[in-house]
């Protein structure tokens, strides 16, 4: 920043009299003023001495006066004493992920569904001809900051709390330092709503990252890899006082909750009703139409980014008017009506020297490169995700490779292609292994799913956190006390491997870990005593199995009624579920067909887990092409491929995606492309329309029959 603040706003005059009331009021206005053209207009008003003399003006008046000091004080911005932890805020409103594009065909298509489920005449795929007309959608075009997200509440104009995205439902409250920020009002200016939630980018200046890194080198002190990871570690500081001596910055870009005013008709709108309230609003911003609007922003900020005072990794594009973002609504936690357009990440080469499986928090399987050292993206890199089994054979990647490797911000390094002409004579494929590393289960990939999977979800070490936190979570076996902190102690400690090690735990273990006072942990041995009397869907659910959701686990809890029957079912007993698909069944059998899990299950039964169980239900006739599994391709004469679908499936047949060896039938239709010839090289029967047709008639009149 300038050690000058520079500028042509007026000052308001001093007010008669000099209470030491009015005197302080007029210093919290005038310094507020001050604050507001500096961090969020970047136009200072006053040279930096005049500022600190007002400043100091203010502090002394509100020692002499305690009364006089309010949390809205530009004095209070200097940070309090350090909290033991952040606690947990659910947002009124998600704070949802968006989906991402890195090439202008995925933009176009963006654009043609937001004009297709507005009733627009969408560009047809291979033109650009109405990307510019009069019928095109209109979008509002933004910067996508490299910062940490956040949601500002204000009540009646006030900041009352301010949270992390975290997981999008829950966040973290840091209230506290986000007060420290000068570029965020602790008031709103002018008339504000009861409620408003603001929400944006707590990020860093690169002047002021630089700076900062200078201080901390000076200093002796470890020093910042980059402006986002600056910013996120300042935010998330225990100590408030740290933060506020963080150079932090902030741009609003979302609307959360909204009461007691009028939501604007547009984006845009909202943005610029944001600014008229005092809220920092980036200037770089645009309202275009189509997807050819789209992308000439997009190239646009592209050849100005390296120019531009803070970093960022894309730009965002939002359907303007709100009314038609509600139309389009949302899909897999994310908006129809939004999109992340990404820059091309930054890439270098280097050798692949191993590589090795590491086994995730869920079980998932991930291969990873082991790679000679290289900086990339402002750190050295010597891991990068290779993703899976069939990312490899489709990169054609082996030990001994010399191999792109991508960075992107603070996305995990990925390869992203060989350079096969520098391939060395004893370069080795890889082999998945067919066990866990971890634990020594056998490792499953269902049919259609490309994430290979440890099967020993209650027993691998890997997964243990996250199996126990599942396990307790309060729709599953609710033992309230029993989160994030006290299970990572359990299981770093070696005090907890299986949910079965819960039961044998007592107050004084528990209140000799970190942070568990005697209450606490009788509470949580009371907690985990009740969870013993629980209900069978309850349990079934609270075992992780993957795909078995809260209902499946209610469908399976009726269907076999006790947990014996479940635990003896075979593949095709479990196909006779309500709703229990091929991928669910086999995922079940997998799980249970390890020893390791149903000695776990017995363990939990033995420590006194308990529910009442039930006569099983009454067995319904199979559907009559229960186990068949149908792939259709191309256009067929009078149906919509998603009429069929619901015709096979009404029947019991299952509708996939792609032929295999376990297809029963393929329906083509006309144009049909790779599918029908991989059909053929494999000897699937296939279909025409009126066969499949004739094939439903005939199971309904032998069913009628």
């Amino acid at each position: 920043m300038s050690s000058q603040r520079e500028g042509a706003a007026a000052q308001a005059p001093a007010p008669a009299g000099d209470s030491p009331a009015a005197r302080a009021d007029w210093l919290r206005a005038e310094l507020e003023r001050h604050n507001y053209q500096y961090y969020v207009l970047d136009a200072p008003s006053v040279p930096d001495a005049e500022y600190d003399a007002l400043f100091r003006e203010l502090q002394d008046i509100e020692a002499a006066h305690p009364d006089l000091l309010t949390l809205e004080s530009p004095t209070q911005r200097v940070g309090g004493q350090p909290l033991s932890a952040f606690d947990t805020v659910r947002h009124a409103i998600p704070m949802l992920s968006l989906n991402n594009a890195f090439e202008d065909e995925d933009v176009v298509a963006f654009d043609r569904r937001c004009a297709q489920g507005l009733g627009r005449t969408a560009p047809a795929e291979d033109t650009a001809d109405l990307f510019g007309s009069a019928d095109a959608v209109e979008y509002a075009s933004e910067l996508k900051f490299d910062g940490l997200a956040m949601s500002l509440r204000y009540e009646d104009g006030r900041l009352v709390q301010a949270a992390t995205r975290g997981d999008g439902e829950t966040g973290e409250d840091v209230t506290v330092n986000v007060r420290t920020i000068k570029a965020i009002p602790l008031r709103l200016r002018g008339a504000a709503p009861a409620v408003l939630e603001v929400r944006g980018e707590v990020f860093m200046y690169r002047r002021e990252f630089d700076k900062l890194n200078a201080r901390q080198a000076e200093a002796g002190e470890k020093t910042f890899v980059n402006p986002r990871n600056a910013a996120a570690g300042s935010l998330r500081q225990l100590d408030p006082r740290i933060t506020a001596r963080r150079p932090l910055s902030f741009f609003a870009y979302g609307l959360g909750e909204l009461q007691g005013a009028p939501r604007p008709d547009t984006h845009s709108a909202m943005l610029d009703w944001f600014a008229g309230l005092g809220m920092a609003v980036c200037a770089e911003r645009a309202v275009v139409r189509g997807a050819e609007g789209l992308l000439d922003f997009y190239r646009g900020v592209g050849e100005r980014r390296a120019s531009l005072p803070y970093d960022i990794d894309g730009v965002v594009y939002k359907v303007n008017a709100l009314a038609e973002q509600e139309r389009l609504g949302f899909v897999s936690r994310a908006p129809r009506f939004a999109l992340a357009h990404k820059f091309p990440a930054q890439e270098m080469t280097t050798v692949v020297e191993d590589i090795e499986v590491q086994v995730g928090r869920t079980g998932a399987i991930t291969p990873v490169a082991r790679l000679a050292p290289v900086f990339v993206g402002g750190v050295t890199v010597t891991n990068a995700t290779l993703h899976n089994e069939d990312e490899i054979r489709r990169k054609d990647v082996h030990i001994g490779d010399t191999v792109i490797v991508r960075r992107a911000g603070d996305v995990i390094p990925e390869v992203v292609a060989v350079v096969p002409e520098r391939r060395p004579a004893d370069a080795r494929a890889f082999v998945m292994p067919t066990t866990c590393p971890v634990c020594g289960s056998h490792i499953e990939k269902l049919e259609g799913e490309v994430i290979a999977r440890c099967t020993g979800g209650l027993i691998c070490a890997a997964q243990r956190k996250q199996a126990l936190l599942h396990f307790a979570q309060r729709r599953a076996m609710d033992i309230e006390g029993l989160g994030d902190k006290v299970v990572e102690q359990l299981v770093d400690l070696g005090i907890v491997h299986t949910p079965a090690d819960l039961y044998k735990l007592g107050v004084a273990k528990l209140a000799a870990l970190d942070r568990m006072a005697d209450k606490s942990a009788t509470n949580l041995v009371a907690a985990i005593e009740a969870s013993r009397e629980t209900t069978l869907n309850r349990f079934i659910f609270a075992l992780g199995i993957r795909h078995v959701g809260e209902a499946t686990a209610k469908d399976l809890a009726k269907h076999f009624g006790k947990l014996d029957g479940l635990l003896a079912a075979d593949e095709a007993a479990l196909l006779e579920v309500n709703d229990v698909g091929p991928v669910v069944a086999q995922s079940i059998a997998n799980f249970l067909a390890e020893p390791h899990n149903v000695e776990v299950i017995e363990q939990l039964r033995a420590a006194g887990v308990h529910w009442q169980e039930s006569e099983p239900a009454a067995r319904a006739a199979p559907a009559p092409l229960a186990g068949k599994t149908f792939v259709l391709t191309g256009t067929l004469p009078t149906l919509s491929r998603e009429d069929a679908k619901e015709m096979l499936e009404a029947a019991g047949a299952k509708v996939a995606g792609s032929v295999s060896k376990k297809t029963d039938y393929v329906v083509a239709g006309a144009e049909a492309g790779s599918k029908l010839e991989k059909a053929e090289a494999l000897g699937v029967p296939v279909l025409d329309e009126a066969a499949m047709l004739a094939l439903l008639a005939e199971i309904q009149t032998g069913d009628q029959g």
